[in-house]
């Protein structure tokens, strides 16, 4: 074989013996390889991907909600608010907690009016760095209102530019004494990137006012309470095949307080509970678990959603400081109902809609089971007795309970040390049927390590990379990841999963690099490392073959084995589709001879997907299309030589004949 593809590289003609599929040294491999895995860090959910256009739109914000690592670090219930008065109009306005819309939701604000003057007096908010609008398009305004005085309150709501101008307005009237919804639509004269929303009340006496709503009509696939469209649009373009979520270290949470609980997320909003973030700023929590599943259907991406193994993050109140550990474990005494609270997880996700959770999804809009074939316990965590202990009563319980429900486990923060060890051992122990391996390395990592999976024991728990990256946006980064990636589809019978993380960072509110993907309140940009993941994804197979490719230096007119240069070969069942990958990272062209011959029924025609550019290339706002997969359509034939590119990605998909 080696000596015939040199021949070929040299121009001479080839006679190639056609062979069998059979003949051929491949394997099953897992079809749901490339998904996301998104969590609420970089503001991700609230002034990111979750559609709502008001910031802290039931003052539930607390000054504990966020540290110094960024500006305005001085929360409380009226930021992002302004109380305004309009044409001489005074009054109070208050912040109480006395009769509040819901127990979940203790704050609201209360408008004494002494005076309306001309306009009435009210409130402005500014959104997250102001409110995106544009022209002809449709917003839904919603309201909580309840009248303290007993008489009808007229109130206009109007959308104004940054110089004042009007852009959208109308009018609502009280017509209960008690808290009610309203709702109206505003529809923008003109495009604006930083609107505010006003609220005048325009009759004497007091109000209360909650859950001041704004999101875009346009939401997407026109959800209520549904997601940004372009940024949940980027996202449905990875055609991810899972989505794990909600986290990451959101999940076990700074402290058993601050731990991330379902139930919280799930059913009208005002009745959701806001809470501090462990990336320490708010979550509104309107993106919530019917919201994660839903998109997961929208997409047709299967969902995996992360749990708490009953213990906090190790670095709680911020004990990664002096190297202690900080990891605290729910009581004993409380451990049957946190484990039927995950219980309970399962039958809200797949349980009928007769039964008490599935009803409760089926009230949210669902009566159909959202169909939950995986769940994480736990994430990152220290592998302590503790953690052990109460791993194990979890991971028995759902097993007993739901044994068609495949369980995630965890192996620490890193692809090596005692965490991993310990978390291996644990894995081995209990017959864990995937564990959940994290690592963020520089891209030479990513080079050297393509033989990591090859020596894994193929009898032991399969391995979920559920967080990993290249320490850089650059083409390079990307092309390294790409080179690793190869390995995991070589490796698929034993790599179940693997999401890149993390996926979104919102520019000025960053608290982690690098990300996939950058965006503002306007515009996005997709990284070479999200274009990766993406030919990845939409290239995907679940048959894998060796000895496709063989790599030459031309100049030396010898063969090429390190790990600089990569290759994989994958076939789709669905559509007998044969997939080349070839990656090289290096600064020089090599040749890829790709021998086709073994495979039956394929044409000669092949569409070609390649990344390429400097080594140092990365994609801005200012330039987003920098780097970008360029696709073509060629013919290979059975036998065929390929010149590749420095620092690139190739791919070459053959259609079947």
């Amino acid at each position: 074989m080696k000596t015939n593809l040199i021949i070929l590289m040299l121009g001479i003609t080839l006679s190639a013996n056609a062979q069998s599929e059979k003949g051929i040294h491949g394997k099953k491999i897992s079809p749901d390889l490339v998904g996301i895995f998104f969590e609420d860090i970089n503001y991700s959910a609230d002034g990111g991907l979750y559609g709502e256009l008001v910031q802290n739109r039931s003052f539930e914000y607390s000054p504990s909600d966020r540290d110094n690592w960024h500006k305005n670090a001085n929360w409380h219930s009226f930021t992002a608010w302004e109380y305004i008065t309009e044409g001489f109009g005074y009054g109070n306005i208050s912040i109480e907690t006395q009769a509040p819309l819901h127990k979940s939701n203790p704050h609201y604000l209360v408008i004494d009016v002494q005076d309306t003057g001309k306009n009435g007096i009210g409130i402005k908010n500014s959104g997250y760095d102001g409110i995106p609008i544009k022209a002809g398009e449709r917003y839904d305004f919603s309201i909580f209102l309840h009248p303290l005085s007993g008489n009808p309150f007229p109130v206009q709501v109007k959308l104004i530019g940054k110089k004042g101008q009007l852009l959208s307005e109308t009018d609502l009237t009280t017509d209960s004494n008690d808290w009610k919804k309203y709702t109206a639509t505003l529809t923008a004269s003109q495009t604006e990137d930083s609107a505010k929303l006003v609220v005048l009340v325009k009759a004497t006496g007091k109000i209360a006012l909650d859950m001041v709503s704004l999101f875009p009509s346009a939401t997407f696939k026109n959800r209520q309470n549904g997601l940004r469209a372009d940024l949940a649009q980027t996202l449905a373009d990875l055609k991810p095949k899972f989505i794990r979520f909600p986290g990451g270290c959101v999940v076990h949470g700074d402290g058993l307080a601050n731990m991330y609980r379902w139930k919280y997320t799930i059913g009208p909003v005002e009745q959701r509970v806001t809470q501090r973030s462990l990336w320490n700023y708010s979550q509104s929590a309107g993106l919530g678990y019917f919201e994660y599943f839903q998109f997961c259907e929208d997409i047709g991406a299967k969902p995996l959603p992360v749990v708490a193994a009953a213990v906090s993050c190790q670095n709680s109140g911020g004990t990664w400081r002096n190297g202690s550990n900080g990891q605290k474990v729910i009581p004993q005494n409380e451990m049957a109902d946190y484990i039927q609270e995950i219980l309970d997880l399962i039958e809200w996700a797949n349980g009928p809609e007769t039964s008490v959770w599935g009803a409760k999804r089926a009230e949210a809009g669902h009566p159909k089971p959202f169909n939950l074939e995986y769940i994480g316990v736990g994430n990152e965590d220290k592998i302590t007795p503790e953690f052990e202990n109460r791993f194990k009563q979890i991971f028995e319980a759902v097993k007993a309970k739901h044994p068609e429900i495949t369980i995630v486990g965890t192996v620490g923060p890193s692809p090596k040390g005692e965490d991993y060890e310990n978390g291996w051992k644990l894995a081995n122990k209990l017959n864990i049927p995937v564990v959940d391996e994290h690592f963020y390395e520089k891209a030479p990592w990513f080079i050297a390590n393509q033989k990591r999976y090859d020596s894994y024991d193929r009898s032991a728990s399969k391995v979920y990379i559920g967080e990993y990256a290249s320490k850089s946006n650059s083409l390079f980064d990307a092309i390294a990841e790409a080179a690793f990636m190869t390995s995991l589809e070589r490796n698929g019978d034993v790599v179940k999963f693997a999401s890149y993380a993390p996926l979104l960072a919102k520019v000025g509110y960053t608290q982690w690099s690098p990300d996939m993907i950058y965006f503002n309140n306007t515009h996005i940009c997709r990284t070479p490392n999200y274009y990766v993941q993406q030919l990845f994804s939409l290239n995907n197979g679940d048959f894998y073959y060796d000895n496709i490719v063989l790599f030459y230096d031309k100049e030396k007119k010898s063969q090429v084995s390190d790990s600089t240069l990569a290759s994989s070969c994958v076939r789709d069942s669905k559509t007998g589709d044969v997939i080349i990958k070839l990656v090289n990272t290096t600064a020089k062209v090599y040749t890829a001879a790709i021998d086709l011959s073994k495979f039956n029924g394929i044409s000669k025609n092949a569409v070609k997907y390649t990344l390429t550019g400097s080594p140092r290339d990365r994609n801005t706002f200012d330039e987003p299309d920098n780097i970008h997969p360029e696709t073509a359509t060629i013919k290979l034939n059975q036998t065929s030589n390929y010149e590749l590119a420095p620092c690139s990605l190739t791919i070459f998909r053959i259609k079947k004949r």
